[in-house]
């Protein structure tokens, strides 16, 4: 019996690997939906191949262009935000949440609301909204699997264990574009080479956020979200090699890692195959040929997102929305030419320290009207700083 899928962010990179994995072996699999952006010819293309029931662009003004290039396949063709919402509550077994930032909370949430299992790539959606999200899969009978690498490998390990035994989750991060520079050059950093991740093949928001480990501040929320861990128990390691993804620490000193080489179609298929694990078209390792694996402590003013996430957990609330929403804006800046990469971390620390008495951030229920009033509040209160 063939499983039936969604695909919400399918012209990403995440969404192109999902794509590859479930090309392979098609007869496993019934597309319902793949949404994207303003790569409609991708997005057509993918549809068509797939068969796919609808394929929705968010983007109303490129309605007519994806049409045009779905005319003659029975591919239904839709765009905007309802649509996008319709197409996430269409009845799957399977959905990729793969669309990036904040915008993918709400197509995550119907998708699990309609009870689908949801993959999800988008850790925006845990660190604005980690309870809402968790509470939705619990009311609906749905399950949240993790598809960052490092959440898949904790996910991985913990397999057979009892969550009360974990002493620490070490969080692996490969220090991204920047982690051998000198201080003092980071601040004449171009968008270019923060573009350039010396492992892993990604877009280009996510490889910055890698070298400002802005990303890996957000995977520290992530974990305390997902899994209950407190975050003095999540740990972050610089590991060059991006082989160790993340390990979990038992309280009888043993240390438990998932080792693999950086292709996000581990984590990605990981999830597609569960509970069960199918071949999958990833390196094998030879860890005689890569001889040593190399680890330090992040450093502290290399990385100051990291300290700023700490400080997100022990506010807990909004805050993570508030935090996501300053660090999505502050990279638009830097990416548009209008501020250094290190300025990207003090101007969201700036919005935090602004928005630290506001009681919205921690007596507000978390919804998704609150999440969106925080992420317009933090985003506006960022930009009248420049």
């Amino acid at each position: 019996m063939s499983r039936r899928v969604s695909i919400l962010g399918a012209t990403g990179s995440i969404g192109q690997n999902t794509i590859d994995l479930i090309a392979r072996t098609p007869e496993r699999f019934e597309v319902v939906a793949l949404t994207g952006g303003r790569n409609v010819t991708r997005l057509a293309a993918d549809a068509r191949a797939l068969g796919a029931q609808v394929a929705v662009t968010a983007h109303d003004d490129l309605l007519d262009d994806l049409r045009a290039a779905l005319a003659g396949s029975g591919v239904e063709a839709a765009a905007g935000r309802a649509a996008l919402l319709e197409a996430a509550a269409r009845p799957a077994d399977w959905v990729m949440s793969a669309i990036v930032g904040v915008a993918g909370l709400a197509p995550g949430l119907a998708a699990l609301e309609q009870g689908a299992t949801l993959a999800l790539a988008n850790k925006e959606s845990l660190v604005t909204a980690g309870p809402l999200l968790m509470q939705t899969a619990r009311r609906a009978g749905a399950r949240v699997l993790p598809v960052d690498s490092e959440h898949s490998a904790v996910f991985q390990a913990l397999v057979g264990e009892d969550i009360a035994a974990v002493e620490r989750v070490i969080l692996t991060a490969s220090g991204g574009a920047f982690r051998d520079w000198p201080l003092a050059d980071l601040a004449h950093a171009t968008v270019e080479q923060a573009s350039a991740h010396p492992n892993w093949a990604m877009g280009q928001r996510i490889t910055i956020d890698s070298a400002s480990m802005f990303n890996k501040a957000l995977e520290l929320i992530e974990t305390r979200e997902f899994f209950g861990i407190d975050p003095d128990r999540i740990e972050v390691l610089v590991h060059p090699e991006s082989l160790v993804h993340a390990l979990v620490g038992f309280r009888d000193g043993a240390l438990m890692a998932h080792v693999g080489a950086p292709d996000m179609r581990h984590a990605i298929g990981y999830a597609l195959n569960w509970p069960d694990r199918a071949e999958l078209p990833v390196a094998r390792l030879d860890l005689a040929e890569i001889g040593q694996l190399r680890f330090r402590a992040p450093d502290v003013a290399r990385y100051p997102a990291l300290a700023l996430a700490r400080g997100v957990m022990d506010t807990g609330g909004l805050s993570g929305a508030a935090f996501n929403a300053a660090k999505e804006r502050a990279l638009d800046h830097f990416i548009a030419g209008r501020i250094g990469f290190t300025q990207m971390s003090g101007l969201v620390e700036q919005v935090l320290d602004t928005l630290s008495s506001d009681r919205r951030l921690t007596d507000a229920e978390i919804t998704l009207d609150t999440v969106f009033e925080i992420d317009h509040l933090s985003r506006a209160g960022l930009d009248r700083l420049l």
